[in-house]
């Protein structure tokens, strides 16, 4: 399997510097700062691409375990709201929401709700973000 590339650059001071952080495919590049991580400005945040992998990376699981299933989705979406939050012990991702919804011909809402269960819990970078002390799940199945 491929090894994934990303990089950030950084200059200056952490509160008046910025940087651009890119994917090694080309795909995507934005500019992060201080503000866009803390505050609101415009820009990105490593916290916005984490969920971005995760929601990707579930979703993708998702939809996996399902078609293995015999009950291949129609859509699936997924919103990751990844929460960094200051601790005593300094900033950290406390807390990640996934929300997933989806049309899926053929099963009821418990069978897709025990196939997202399996796919939040065994999704790679779900596995890489064990660390994360809470993330949750919820599930709509549309008919």
């Amino acid at each position: 399997m491929p090894t994934r590339l990303a990089t950030a650059r950084w200059t200056g001071p952490v509160q008046d510097g910025n940087g651009t952080m890119a994917l090694g495919s080309g795909a995507f590049e934005g500019p992060y700062s201080f503000r866009t991580r803390m505050g609101d400005d415009p820009g990105t945040n490593p916290e916005e691409l984490l969920g971005a992998a995760h929601a990707g990376c579930f979703t993708m699981a998702l939809s996996a375990a399902l078609t293995r299933a015999g009950t291949p989705p129609t859509s699936l979406e997924t919103t990751a709201r990844v929460h960094f939050e200051q601790q005593e012990a300094g900033w950290r991702i406390t807390r990640i929401n996934l929300a997933t919804t989806g049309v899926v011909p053929g099963i009821n809402e418990d069978t897709f709700r025990d196939a997202a269960a399996d796919a939040k819990a065994n999704c790679p970078v779900s596995i890489a973000l064990a660390g994360v002390p809470d993330v949750t799940l919820e599930t709509v199945l549309q008919t």
